[in-house]
This record gives structure tokens, sequence and C-alpha cells, in this order.
């Protein structure tokens, strides 16, 4: 019975703290857009299609 003395405000403070980690993350808007993220993954502008074969070899002289 004296281990409840323990594990209660134990169990009490780990909600408090996902709480506030909850609250903090919603208030640093880490959950808005949440389909511009899925879209960026599929559609990465930056990667450049590699050059043909026929660029990179050297013409014989």
């Amino acid at each position: 019975m004296s281990i409840l003395a323990l594990l209660i405000p134990t169990s009490i403070g780990l909600g408090l703290i996902g709480l506030v980690a909850f609250l903090w993350s919603m208030r640093s808007g880490q959950y808005e857009d949440l389909s511009g993220s899925a879209e960026r993954v599929l559609l990465d502008e930056e990667d450049r299609p590699l050059p043909s074969r026929d660029a990179t070899e050297e013409a014989p002289d």
C-alpha cells in the first residue's frame, strides 16, 4: 500500500509533463499543414534529373 504513495504522484507528474509537451507543440505550430509535409516527401523539387549518357561522354578527336 505504501508503493501507491510513490506511484500516484509519479503518474500524475508524468501526465502533466506529457500535457505540457503537447500544449507546447500545439503553440509552436507542429500540427499545422499536415498534408503539406506528406506531399513534400513525394514531390521533392530540389532533385534534378541525372544528365543523359550522351552529354557525359566526350567527343573523340
